[in-house]
């Protein structure tokens, strides 16, 4: 997590959202890793989990991800909640809950739904503080 907190907080200095995400291995080592950049590719996909995850799939060579753990900063909205489902991802773990935009434990709760072939193990809440506090100063210095 403390990978994804370093992005997160690059992609504040960047003026993005600072939300960050890691792909792990089953070893626990770092496949990808991202930040958002949905203001720099002014692209409103290009959330942290999207970019770590198809990095990660194009470093093993193949679609799926098994095997790996997600680590992201923020509850992932519902794309990036497909998204890891779609990519088979073993494991989600995240940080701050995000009870407007969540779409795993608030919201649409994706892996919930009849329709969602794939459910990771999820993990939530992990350094949660931390990740929370980067949203709230990102969020304050803009008002």
């Amino acid at each position: 997590m403390e990978i994804a907190l370093q992005e997160a907080r690059a992609a504040a200095a960047r003026g993005e959202v600072p939300v960050g995400a890691v792909v792990t291995d089953a070893a626990g080592q770092v496949l990808a890793r991202a930040g958002n950049e949905v203001e720099a590719r002014r692209d409103p996909s290009a959330h942290a989990e999207l970019l770590a995850l198809r990095a990660a799939a194009a470093a093993t060579g193949d679609k799926l991800l098994p095997q790996a753990t997600l680590w992201v900063t923020l509850e992932p909205c519902a794309m990036c909640a497909q998204a890891t489902a779609f990519f088979r991802v073993k494991r989600l773990v995240f940080g701050a809950y995000d009870p407007k935009g969540g779409g795993v434990e608030h919201g649409p709760r994706i892996f919930s739904q009849p329709t969602c072939h794939h459910v990771p193990e999820v993990v939530g809440g992990v350094r949660e503080g931390e990740a929370a506090a980067l949203l709230r100063e990102f969020f304050a210095g803009l008002r």
